[in-house]
């Protein structure tokens, strides 16, 4: 089972999850162009996409939806509420009404030879989920927008190879940044965004022996860097009461704007 993130960020977000045989697309909140030049660089084109999963209505994962399905009509997997908020945008213009595939919550469903359960998350959004996935034994999640990561998410997300998890902000560079106060409060409420404290809490959560690797993502631009979030969360892990070090796992941060390298997960 392959990954790689194409975009991550406020400014848009895209994921690419595949094997041999199958090959997904999860959200798509930047350009068509970068979409399909962030797989070409793994030998993939649009054509070979199976399924579009959406996490969530916001349009930093759905910008380019409109211009991808008039392209070619892919299968689009959401929840309903999350259907619903992607017919009600404007901003995507026409296109085929019928490749919506409507997702219960905590219900596993299958896209070639790649397994799925859709999670639910708490974000200021219609239905927002995340996505776990596996192969072959072989298991993995992208959990990103965020408020508040619970016992839930906890149970259903321990026994992982790889996680990408929300790392968005730095709270004090939040607290004294030129956001208005509204917006500070939505981000650091509880259907908001996860800080990088939050994210290395969680972590020392769930960590274990086949933990291969972790990448933090929706990195914020103006609240946030690679650096801060990354010595953040390996304090997190460091000073958490669990038998694990931060040194012993690959964790990185997703650029926002450049494709990651390709991970066998």
């Amino acid at each position: 089972m392959r990954f790689f993130n194409i975009a991550s960020g406020s400014s848009g977000n895209a994921t690419y999850i595949g094997t041999d045989s199958t090959h997904i697309l999860l959200d798509a909140g930047i350009s068509r162009k970068r979409i399909t030049d962030g797989l070409s660089g793994a030998g993939i084109t649009l054509s070979d996409i199976d399924a579009i999963l959406i996490t969530h209505e916001h349009i930093d994962h759905i910008s380019s939806l409109g211009v991808l399905l008039r392209t070619k009509e892919i299968p689009v997997y959401a929840t309903p509420g999350t259907i619903e908020g992607i017919r009600s945008c404007p901003l995507l213009g026409s296109y085929p009404q019928d490749l919506f595939v409507p997702i219960e919550v905590d219900q596993d469903f299958g896209i070639g030879d790649l397994s799925f359960r859709a999670l639910s998350i708490s974000h200021d959004a219609n239905d927002p989920v995340c996505y776990r996935f596996e192969n072959d034994g072989r298991k993995g999640a992208v959990v990103t927008d965020l408020g508040v990561c619970n016992d839930y998410l906890a149970q259903e997300l321990t026994d992982l190879h790889f996680l990408m998890l929300e790392a968005n902000h730095d709270r004090r560079m939040l607290e004294v940044g030129p956001y208005p106060y509204p917006l500070k409060r939505r981000i650091m409420g509880e259907k908001g965004h996860l800080s990088n404290e939050d994210a290395g809490l969680f972590l020392s959560r769930v960590l274990h022996d086949k933990m291969n690797r972790i990448m933090l993502g929706h990195i914020s631009r103006e609240n946030n860097t690679r650096e801060i979030a990354l010595l953040a969360v390996q304090n997190e892990i460091n000073g958490a009461d669990n038998p694990y070090h931060a040194d012993d796992f690959d964790i990185l941060a997703a650029r926002r704007d450049a494709v990651s390298q390709i991970f066998e997960v």
